[in-house]
């Protein structure tokens, strides 16, 4: 039996209008029943005895059905056993007043010129208490809060329209905890700088063209980790399960252990433990103890994102990403905090190894294909770096690449002075569909030669 009980509350200030409170409740419970081999599951909004009583039987009534019709036996996958309680990094008192304010002023702040005709300011908070018990003894309590902060201004003059945002789309600044998340997010003051950005890249040229050095700053980083490496290294994926809605995978089987999945520079880790970062967690939605694994190590690719149902259909070794979005989903093999190992180049070091490039940051669009090897991505902010120095801005960068390529071209890896958590609440995936948690932390990194083109002609 897994219980979710979530409360939600965002509070949106656009264009120096406190827009309506959007607050909400999420209780339930699902129940996973195992029989003779086969499974079944059931979940309930009803947690009175006689709703609890019908929904394990309906999940019975399903075990029974899929026994020995099933891919795998289910009833030889070891069950927890485990007995604890965790709490994530405890959130500060949210007041509402407050942060109302704080909003409204930095909403305000953005009004530094005519030509910003949009804007807004938002934060939002989850609290989440998670319980799971099983008939094999596991009795497993977690409490967590989450701290959403998200900025945008758009700015237009003529045909130009331009828009930075702080973290991007994917509210990339969110952790867990509480206020003190906004000072990490560099939040205080943002409504200036993320407006006068917005104003700058009207008149900044577009992008150049072309193969160039490629410096990623960890904003766009996450978006990158997420979609060519977390992705495709989800094993339900690489065995076929998502082929009807999320899609494939590159990525079989055999390459565990040997395949060059990016240059010897290039550390890739699973690491739950990280109290701040957005989806850390002590066991997973199965009762699976979660401990920092490594996926990439020197570049090769070691393990799968696998959780204890997969490892048992494909017999490799996998860890605790057995994750639902709330109480009415079962569990899927999903990343949690998949992040990339600060490495040795300070900031400086590699702007000053650049003959002719451009350093992106911050993601606006994204397209990969089915099998998360071959994709484009666009960011909102860019600027030149020739001849070891960075130059001016440039609007609309976007670079495109192949997976099991784009990594082998990583030749300086960031130290931790340009590290970064970053974090989304919007990664979808499952049938049917789930929106989830997920963290990224990163350095920044450089490639090389990667084909680098503008958004205008």
């Amino acid at each position: 039996m897994r219980i979710v009980d979530e409360r939600s509350e965002e509070l949106n200030v656009r264009q120096n209008i406190l827009q309506p409170l959007n607050s909400m409740r999420s209780h339930g419970a699902m129940f996973t029943v195992i029989h003779q081999g086969g499974y079944g599951y059931a979940a309930t909004s009803d947690l009175s005895r006689n709703g609890v009583k019908q929904a394990i039987q309906r999940a019975h009534e399903w075990a029974t059905m899929s026994a020995g019709k099933s891919v795998t036996d289910f009833s030889a996958i070891p069950q927890s056993t485990v007995r604890g309680e965790h709490h994530g990094p405890s959130a500060q008192s949210w007041n509402r007043k407050e942060i109302i304010a704080l909003l409204m002023q930095e909403s305000q702040a953005c009004q530094i010129d005519a030509r910003v005709v949009d804007w807004s300011a938002s934060m939002s908070r989850i609290t989440t208490d998670q319980w799971f018990i099983s008939s094999t003894g596991a009795d497993i309590h977690q409490h967590f809060d989450y701290l959403i902060p998200n900025l945008s201004a758009t700015a237009n003059q003529g045909s130009e329209t331009q828009t930075r945002t702080l973290g991007g789309q994917y509210n990339g600044f969110c952790h867990q905890g509480g206020m003190e998340v906004l000072q990490h997010a560099g939040f205080y003051g943002s409504g200036h700088r993320i407006a006068q950005q917005a104003i700058d890249l009207l008149s900044a040229q577009n992008c150049p063209s072309g193969r160039m050095d490629l410096l990623l700053m960890p904003e766009q980083m996450m978006l990158q980790i997420h979609e060519s490496i977390g992705h495709p290294l989800e094993l339900d994926r690489i065995l076929g399960d998502e082929r009807n809605f999320a899609g494939t995978s590159f990525v079989t089987p055999d390459m565990f252990g040997h395949f060059q999945y990016g240059s010897a520079l290039l550390n890739v880790t699973h690491d739950p433990q990280r109290a701040e970062e957005f989806a850390s967690y002590r066991w997973d939605d199965d009762g699976t103890p979660a401990e920092k694994t490594w996926l990439i190590r020197d570049g090769i690719l070691q393990r799968p994102l696998g959780s204890a149902l997969s490892q048992a259909r494909s017999g490799m070794p996998g860890l605790a990403n057995s994750r639902a979005c709330d109480w009415n989903r079962p569990p899927i093999d999903r990343m949690a905090n998949l992040n990339i190992e600060p490495g040795s180049s300070s900031l400086t070091d590699m702007i000053a190894s650049v003959e002719n490039g451009v350093l992106m940051n911050t993601n606006v669009s994204w397209s990969i294909d089915d099998s998360r090897n071959k994709f484009q991505f666009g960011c909102e902010y860019g600027q030149l770096v020739q001849n070891g120095e960075l130059k001016g801005l440039v609007k609309n960068p976007n670079y495109r690449g192949i997976s099991e390529s784009f990594w082998r071209s990583l030749k300086m890896v960031g130290d931790a002075s340009t590290y970064a958590v970053m974090g989304t609440p919007f990664c979808g995936k499952g049938e049917p569909s789930q929106v989830i948690r997920v963290g990224h932390a990163s350095p920044a990194c450089l490639f090389d030669q990667v084909e680098v083109f503008g958004g205008e002609a």
